[in-house]
């Protein structure tokens, strides 16, 4: 069971890392897909800073809990915009990591509890 939590811990880490980088770099794809909500440029080079400091702090014990929060918010905003924009099996994608994210939520709470025993 260690071994799944660690996979899906990485999952989770290349997805929210890679995802802010491509934002960062101002990507066309992202710039179009984002612009089409109302993202200016500025705005999302922000946003890919967030995912990115988040998806940095899943990899600490100490942060994983906030960075998974930052994460789970910065992918639940990318989930509202993918079902506006009708990308339903993509959104449903995003969703599931969003549950991932929750796994890592869950397990982080449990680990600060037994930290204070």
């Amino acid at each position: 069971m260690q071994i799944l939590l660690k996979i899906n811990l990485v999952i989770l880490f290349l997805l929210a890392t890679s995802s802010g980088v491509t934002k960062i770099m101002l990507m066309p794809q992202e710039v179009q897909f984002f612009g089409g909500v109302g993202f200016s440029n500025v705005m999302l080079i922000i946003f890919g800073v967030i995912q990115l400091v988040g998806g940095l702090m899943l990899a600490l014990t100490k942060t994983r809990l906030f960075g998974a929060i930052v994460v789970a918010i910065t992918f639940t905003i990318s989930t509202v915009v993918l079902f506006m924009s009708e990308s339903i099996v993509v959104a449903l994608i995003t969703c599931f990591t969003l549950l991932m994210l929750g796994i890592v939520i869950k397990q982080s709470i449990n680990h600060s509890k037994t930290e204070l025993v």
